[in-house]
């Protein structure tokens, strides 16, 4: 619900079922109905502006702090400052952490993030020491919130629109998938390491050309790590 609707939402008890309410606009709405169905539309409460950030915490991944603007970064982490206003990926979101914790292990260098969204990925892997690092996503508006969280944390990081499965890929060492599993099938990237997630650990994703390294799950979900000569 959170990763769905990151104005927030709450959730309820009754007997042996827990109603949950989104607090969303009407484009929200459209995201329920279409997950689950017929919803019931109510007025959003008064003063809800300030009450909905209290659904985001920040999370520490190794190094890293992600978090979103109006709380403090942990002063011993390297932070990684998000605005939730747009729904594109806070950091909250297990494979998002996955990505995260593979990045750290790896040697930096140059990065393609493929379907940037919110731009954490590329954000945090310029903070670890990547670079230089491309964001790219066909999203108008996820290139939009890429580009002001880029600016927000004041590093170097290039975002572009891109249709990262018709249009030719940007060159990288390291290149990272945080998308869904068909569209990652027909992506070829121009690098050595490439590391994909966003789908369950029941599935996994065919990569042609690369050997696979290392997989981590976290939450039912999972991310991979592939290597080629």
């Amino acid at each position: 619900m959170l990763e769905l609707f990151p104005e927030g939402y709450a959730e309820a008890r009754d007997g042996d079922s827990i109603e949950l309410a989104a607090f969303t606009d009407e484009a929200g709405v459209d995201r329920l109905q279409s997950r689950f169905g017929h919803v019931r539309v109510d007025p959003v409460p008064e003063g809800w502006e300030d009450e909905w950030k209290r659904f985001h915490r920040p999370v520490e991944i190794g190094s890293l702090w992600v978090g979103p603007p109006w709380l403090e970064p942990a002063a011993d982490l390297l932070p990684v400052v998000i605005d939730p206003g747009q729904a594109f990926g806070t950091g909250a979101h297990p494979t998002t952490q996955l990505c995260l914790e593979l990045l750290q292990e790896l040697d930096p260098g140059s990065l393609l993030d493929l379907g940037c969204g919110s731009g954490v990925i590329a954000i945090a892997a310029r903070r670890l020491g990547y670079s230089p690092v491309v964001a790219v996503d066909i999203d108008e508006a996820a290139v939009e919130a890429s580009a002001r969280n880029v600016a927000a944390n004041g590093v170097d990081v290039e975002v572009r629109r891109l249709d990262i499965v018709r249009e030719p890929l940007p060159p990288a060492e390291v290149a990272v998938a945080n998308i869904d599993l068909r569209t990652i099938s027909f992506l070829q990237p121009a690098s050595t390491t490439f590391v994909t997630s966003g789908y369950y650990a029941t599935e996994r994703p065919d990569v042609p050309g690369f050997d696979h390294i290392e997989r981590r799950t976290k939450a039912d979900w999972a991310a991979d790590l592939f290597r080629r000569e």
